[in-house]
């Protein structure tokens, strides 16, 4: 057996926060349902969140970039439909499957410039300013 007392001193200031060393987020640009041509531009970029047939709207995290910017990508653009058929041109589209960020995960994950919305079905990142227009305002405020 052990008995354990404490006893508090007083509060000090905190530190400066660390700088976060995250990449970038992909970005969806347009509102729609996210389709598998459209996320294999994503794959292609870095990490995915979501899966095809996902709803998705402009500002909502869609995954991780790769590189150190944020880029918008449009996961609602489907395959452009021709009469004219070559071969292998209609090929099936095979993507990896998504990763599922938990609660404490999507907590650790967002920035100053990000929200984490969460439902009783999902849990979505998104951005404060969902338009790109708005994005770049507030860019352009804090560097003056």
């Amino acid at each position: 057996m052990a008995v354990i007392n404490s006893v508090l001193l007083g509060y000090q200031e905190a530190a400066e926060q660390p700088p976060r060393i995250r990449n970038g987020a992909l970005i969806a640009s347009e509102t729609g349902k996210a389709v598998a041509f459209g996320l294999q531009v994503a794959y292609g970029r870095g990490v995915v969140f979501i899966a095809p047939t996902t709803q998705v709207y402009e500002g909502m995290i869609i995954g991780l970039n790769s590189r150190k910017e944020d880029i918008e990508i449009n996961v609602c653009k489907g395959k452009e439909l021709s009469n004219m058929r070559s071969k292998g041109s209609d090929e099936a589209i095979i993507i990896a499957p998504p990763v599922i960020l938990t609660l404490e995960q999507a907590i650790d994950f967002i920035e100053d410039d990000e929200l984490l919305e969460v439902t009783p079905k999902a849990l979505r990142l998104r951005k404060k300013f969902l338009t790109k227009i708005g994005r770049v305002r507030v860019l352009r405020a804090t560097r003056t």
